[in-house]
């Protein structure tokens, strides 16, 4: 699965460097001189590091090959990828990389299916999208579930230990233990 670790936001200056929004805990080890990024869209990369530094908070980075603001600008937009079998496991084990979690099945502690983590969104609160009533590629994101009209919509889930109680990535199994309303809201306006 490849991840982005990040995005060219624009070009910075006359020299071929580019502003660079980071998408990862570990920018030093993935933007150190030498490093080797692939891109999406593919044909743009990949890309060597040649230098990076930090600039008012922001990540400026310099690209071999990429000497002037023209092609600099080409690259606009383009995302900086990795494989994400490069990552090693996270050393605590109560910490999960997004892309470990994307794709897990969620069911309630009573054994009840919900649905599926489309989604980690990072707001403040971490919160799980949970599409409900299908895998992934049957549900677009933000949409009803196949169950049609009146059918649940994906579910923000905080990932909080008193909410998700077993994150299990080997068996493809997250559980939850959602307080009443967080999956249907009308069970709040009940109770």
């Amino acid at each position: 699965m490849q991840i982005a670790v990040g995005q060219i936001l624009r070009a910075h200056g006359i020299r071929g460097e580019v502003l660079v929004v980071v998408r990862t805990d570990e920018p030093g080890v993935r933007f150190a001189p030498g490093s080797v990024l692939p891109t999406e869209p593919p044909e743009r990369g990949p890309l060597t590091v040649a230098a990076s530094r930090w600039h008012s908070g922001r990540l400026i980075v310099a690209f071999e090959g990429i000497r002037d603001r023209t092609a600099a600008e080409g690259l606009r937009g383009t995302l900086l990828v990795l494989d994400s079998a490069q990552i090693p496991p996270a050393s605590d084990p109560d910490e999960f990389y997004d892309h470990e979690l994307i794709g897990l099945g969620v069911v309630t502690a009573a054994g009840d299916p919900v649905g599926v983590v489309a989604d980690v969104l990072h707001h403040g609160q971490d919160l799980l999208v949970v599409r409900r009533g299908g895998p992934p590629a049957q549900v677009p994101l933000g949409s009803r579930s196949p169950g049609g009209a009146g059918a649940p919509a994906d579910a923000l889930v905080p990932f909080v230990g008193a909410i998700v109680t077993d994150v299990d990535v080997a068996a493809g199994r997250l559980v939850i233990d959602p307080p009443p309303g967080l999956l249907d809201p009308d069970e709040a306006t009940e109770a």
